[in-house]
């Protein structure tokens, strides 16, 4: 009888303990879909404040320069719009030497330029920051049979030095020498790039980009630089040494005549909320792609 009531009690007691375990095996459960409930809650109202602040930013952001800029800046510009509905951006294409003006005058969030501050630019309260990088292709007219020039040449053809195009295996007409307005960044970094500082004998100095690409079009004669994020199929454009004007060729150095797009501001001086939100957007990675689709090559 004894021997009977102790294996009773001992089934009691196994049936209690897994009673137990089972009470914490289900106290563990219910713990961890509470944890896992209240970090999906978290991450939606972190993902709903985001939302929030996004739609709360609103103003006008107002942007100044670089005629060379415009295809980069305009597709910065209208991807930003579109994640801040509340957001007016603004481009006023004035070259780089009177965008940086503008935002030293305070005409402007940000100025736009083609080439890199000047040492009594920086002394002078500003601050630049590379956004892009932009190959200077050399073009001709669409009839010109000429494809390829050293850079010493275009250095020569600029200078004078080199009158005809037959001296370089064209046609035998005189060179007609098209370039930009002084103050420009492509006409900066052009004559930097290739050591013809006050010494190019252009024929018609230009204030855009886009007037440098309509007049080479129309003159079968002509020769100009401009933007290669601004070519098009209405003028050829020349290999440089042998070297296409290309995002990887930029990006890799092999093509020579490249200059950086930067973002000018005032250094110490804060931005307003939504100049400092397209600011810190345009020089992220994530619009490498948009950069990419403009023509020219993204930094980060």
């Amino acid at each position: 009888m004894k021997k009977s009531i102790a294996i009773i009690a001992a089934a009691v007691l196994a049936m209690g303990a897994l009673t137990a375990c089972g009470s914490k095996a289900e106290e563990t459960t219910a713990a961890a879909a509470t944890t896992a409930a209240a970090t999906e809650a978290a991450a939606e109202t972190e993902t709903e404040a985001e939302t929030e602040a996004a739609e709360e930013l609103s103003g006008a952001v107002a942007t100044d320069g670089s005629t060379s800029m415009e295809s980069v800046i305009g597709i910065l510009g209208e991807s930003f719009m579109q994640l801040h509905p509340d957001v007016t951006f603004t481009y006023n294409p004035t070259g780089s030497g009177s965008g940086i003006t503008a935002v030293q005058e305070g005409r402007c969030d940000i100025g736009l330029s083609s080439r890199a501050l000047k040492d009594e630019e920086t002394a002078g309260g500003l601050k630049g920051e590379t956004v892009a990088l932009d190959g200077i292709a050399i073009i001709v007219n669409n009839e010109n049979p000429v494809t390829d020039l050293s850079l010493d040449q275009i250095a020569q053809i600029y200078k004078g030095e080199i009158t005809n195009w037959s001296e370089v295996g064209g046609n035998d007409e005189e060179i007609v020498l098209i370039g930009r307005e002084a103050g420009s960044g492509t006409r900066d970094g052009f004559e930097s790039i290739t050591g013809t500082e006050d010494l190019c004998q252009y024929r018609q100095e230009l204030t855009s980009t886009g007037d440098v690409i309509t007049t080479v079009s129309q003159n079968p004669a002509a020769i100009g630089y401009a933007s290669l994020a601004s070519v098009s199929d209405q003028t050829k454009t020349l290999t440089v040494d042998g070297v296409e004007p290309t995002e990887d060729t930029v990006r890799d150095g092999s093509y020579k005549i490249q200059r950086p797009f930067v973002l000018v501001t005032k250094d110490g001086e804060a931005l307003s909320a939504q100049a400092q939100a397209f600011y810190d957007y345009a020089m992220s990675s994530d619009v490498a792609d948009l950069i990419a689709q403009a023509g020219a090559v993204a930094i980060h």
